[in-house]
């Protein structure tokens, strides 16, 4: 867009960028393209017409524009823009003053950035968003209540739990921080396994480590540089003298087949 575009010209590009993004197989570089555009669009509105910010039309467009940009985010992976757009959105969502009606996709993107900052260990600006939230939404909104009950599986150490909320998601896009949470729990786990035993049965490792398949087990194994037996079926956990150190006589764990019930519990 040339000079300063008129709201219709801005509306319009968002018609069309939103309908690139919803398409089957959006052209990514076309709807970052045409975000930038956006975004410059109404920097030059806001610019040259100071009393821009008290069209309410305009500040719907605006919103709309901010949450197409932190769907866009998830779905390329940009953690970084995701967190940009949601603390432009804060002002749309937790203050009253542009009297706008209640956006549709706004619970689902505050449980979104609530599994953010779950998955960044961020627990202080975890319970901070909480509160700006109505007690109703944290209790009965099935977007917040999610990431509310796994907040406390992980209190609790019940990875378990955490697990399965991966198959209660209440939306496909929450899958992205939730499969990076599991990731990290898994290399918590597995650090802990490789402290605790020298060896584990193939199935055991599997389950333990909250895998699906001996495929992903095996990649895993191999990304830590762990030993396999294809002919025992077992991994190897490789010996340093710091873990002979720290666990020598009693480990935090017993050495069982029982191990997989264990580290439900993560005691």
């Amino acid at each position: 867009m040339v000079g300063v575009p008129s709201a219709q010209e801005l509306s319009s590009l968002y018609d069309r960028t939103r309908a690139e993004l919803d398409s089957p197989r959006p052209n990514h570089n076309a709807v970052k393209t045409q975000l930038s555009q956006l975004k410059v669009g109404l920097v030059k509105i806001a610019l040259h017409n100071a009393q821009a910010e008290l069209d309410p039309k305009l500040q719907l467009t605006k919103r709309s524009i901010l949450e197409m940009g932190a769907e866009f985010s998830i779905k390329t992976g940009d953690i970084p823009a995701f967190e940009r757009y949601i603390a432009q959105l804060e002002t749309y969502y937790y203050e009253s003053k542009h009297g706008l009606a209640e956006s549709n996709v706004m619970y689902p993107l505050i449980g979104l950035n609530l599994l953010r900052l779950l998955s960044e260990n961020l627990i202080a600006d975890f319970h901070t968003t909480l509160e700006r939230i109505d007690l109703a939404q944290l209790q009965s909104n099935p977007y917040i209540v999610h990431p509310v009950k796994l907040e406390q599986a992980l209190m609790e150490g019940s990875y378990k739990k955490v697990w399965q909320a991966r198959a209660e998601v209440p939306t496909p896009e929450y899958l992205f921080f939730m499969d990076i949470l599991m990731a990290t729990i898994r290399n918590e786990v597995a650090s802990c396994a490789e402290k605790s035993y020298s060896n584990l049965p193939f199935d055991d490792a599997k389950s333990v480590l909250f895998f699906t398949s001996m495929d992903e087990l095996l990649r895993f194994a191999q990304e830590r540089h762990w030993a396999v037996s294809p002919s025992e079926k077992r991994i190897t956990f490789p010996s340093t003298a710091e873990n002979t150190r720290m666990f020598q006589g009693e480990t935090i764990m017993k050495q069982t087949l029982a191990y997989a019930r264990e580290l439900e519990r993560i005691v």
